[in-house]
């Protein structure tokens, strides 16, 4: 799968990583709903480590479509709310 992490660019992520990604996500989520920004920072800044660390960075000149993007490390709370869906920043 194709993951955007906006304004730094494309990974390629193995579906397998999926399960560990989802137990960050549903944190987020969490912190999110409860207003706790420090929590907030902490969970979003490991899950784009993740996403960085476990996948692989596509070319800069790279155009795939991306299945799932995710927010800047500097995104506030707010703009990452507003990207939500039901089950959070990852489907699943």
């Amino acid at each position: 799968m194709i993951v955007r992490i906006m304004g730094e660019g494309q990974v390629k992520l193995d579906d397998a990583h999926f399960t560990e990604l989802n137990k960050l996500d549903d944190e987020l989520l969490d912190e999110m709903e409860s207003g706790d920004e420090e929590g907030f920072r902490r969970t979003l800044g490991a899950l784009l480590d993740a996403v960085r660390r476990l996948g692989t960075p596509l070319p800069d000149d790279a155009l795939e479509p991306s299945a799932l993007i995710l927010p800047s490390p500097e995104a506030s709370l707010d703009e990452v709310r507003e990207m939500l869906s039901d089950d959070g920043l990852i489907p699943g």
